[in-house]
């Protein structure tokens, strides 16, 4: 049987809603987070379990699996930038991006090109984009956001991405969606995609926020002003992160093949094996391969790179394992299980859809998980849905729609870390920029999923 704290339930995440808001900080919050769920689990004997907490998390296989990942993607990261090669991308990018506005529509729609993969998407666009983005003094945070706003919301737009491949299958395993009869567990995906409505007015805001037809509001209006003003890209607390550019030196010898070539393996073996660590490491071996025997780096210089690359990553690391524990604190409080069943028999067929997806989006944010609530979620609200007579299409689509929201808002997300990470600003930063456009699209959103459950 499922123990049931009550409203104590909520207060783990409340906390860290509150701490974050107040420290504008994230890995203290999410601390405290996990140590109120187990003091309310085991009260004072909540010490072990914390531990215990700690080593489930590093030591599951999907967990290292992505710390690795994020670690390795600095490591490439720094490769590619020793050997110049991003900034002969980025100067080719230049003769074409000559304003701020360009710069931003031009990693809008690279996020949309590369749409396999999120991690990716974010690694590979602010790679490319940085350097023009600072020479046309646009404030990171703006880079930050576009970037943010066309990794998670892309990839479940258009299929054969990693999160397209996941929602299928963990969609299908339901009789309720067989029974729609769309033939394959894809063919049924694809009938949702019309319907994610959060993907797509995310994505539809970025080009317009770029183009001034939706404001800069908040600290994002700052962030430009700072910028206008001073001519720094990045705020004085995001300056730690930015102490080696100023020591980079041209390299001649470097050429567009040197960014190009580890790129593209890395989208071919992504494609090819549906691992993108594998991806990662065969994008590693190419740099092996092209950067040592022209000199461009050492052996020795290679080695130190490498660990230089993941020790830049081990902040966000730290945020990461963090929000996972948190994930796990949650699920051992029951969260997930206690907010449906307390929420969702008392919705009608009509506001079905957009009561899923708020509270799926408002679950995912809290446990920091786009991928393990809605799928944990899933066999509940579908089966429900499918009781009530509402589409479950468009419940289909509203779980994808949230687990996108969290992906994109929630402040120690994986893609929210590691996009502050990349583009070298601090993580709350990020956050407070880019949350009024994530909640506007959050609020289009609900508002289309009450509007379609009552006509369709």
């Amino acid at each position: 049987m499922i123990e049931n704290y009550g409203i104590l339930t909520l207060l783990p995440a409340a906390l860290v809603i509150a701490l974050a808001i107040m420290t504008k900080r994230t890995t203290e919050p999410l601390l405290v987070g996990c140590i109120a769920s187990y003091v309310i689990i085991y009260g004072w004997n909540f010490l072990q379990p914390l531990v215990d907490c700690l080593f489930s998390v590093i030591t599951d296989y999907d967990n290292a699996w992505l710390i690795l990942v994020c670690g390795l993607f600095g490591s490439l990261i720094a490769l590619l930038n020793a050997s110049r090669g991003t900034h002969t991308i980025a100067n080719l990018i230049g003769k074409v991006c000559k304003t701020g506005k360009s710069t931003l529509l031009m990693s809008w729609i690279l996020g949309i090109i590369i749409f396999i993969d999120d991690y990716m998407n974010i690694m590979t666009i602010s790679s490319c984009m940085q350097k023009n983005s600072d020479e046309n003094k646009v404030p990171r945070e703006a880079l930050a956001y576009v970037i943010d706003s066309t990794g998670a919301p892309a990839c479940v737009i258009l299929p054969f991405s990693t999160w397209a491949i996941f929602y299928a299958g963990a969609f299908y395993e339901q009789s309720a969606v067989q029974a729609l009869g769309y033939g394959n567990a894809m063919s049924t995906y694809v009938h949702t995609v019309p319907f994610m409505f959060y993907a797509i007015v995310a994505l539809a805001i970025v080009p317009m926020f770029i183009c001034g037809l939706i404001p800069q509001v908040g600290a994002m209006k700052q962030a430009y002003q700072r910028a206008a003003k001073t001519g720094q890209v990045y705020s004085a607390d995001s300056a730690q992160y930015n102490q080696e550019e100023t020591a980079a030196s041209e390299n001649k010898s470097a050429h567009v093949i040197d960014f190009v070539i580890p790129m593209l393996l890395l989208i071919v073996v992504t494609v090819w094996l549906d691992d993108i660590l594998l991806a990662i490491l065969a994008a590693i071996v190419a740099c092996i391969v092209l950067y040592i025997p022209r000199k461009l780096v050492s052996m020795q210089e290679f080695c130190e790179l490498w660990i230089k690359g993941f020790a830049d990553m081990v902040p966000s690391l730290v945020i990461i394992v963090a929000a996972l524990m948190m994930r796990q604190a949650s699920n051992d409080l029951n969260l997930p299980d206690y907010v449906v069943k307390l929420v969702m028999p008392y919705i009608g067929r009509h506001s079905f859809p957009a009561v899923a997806f708020l509270v799926v989006s408002i679950l995912a944010f809290i446990t920091g998980s786009n991928w393990g609530i809605p799928a944990v979620c899933a066999p509940i609200i579908i089966p429900l849905g499918s009781a009530v007579g509402t589409n479950l299409l468009l419940v289909m689509a509203a779980i994808v729609s949230g687990g996108v929201f969290s992906s994109h808002a929630c402040f120690y997300s994986d893609a929210t870390v590691m996009t502050s990470s990349s583009c070298k600003i601090e993580n709350m930063e990020h956050v407070v920029t880019q949350m009024p456009y994530a909640l506007l699209a959050l609020g289009i959103s609900f508002f289309a999923y009450l509007v379609c459950g009552c006509v369709i």
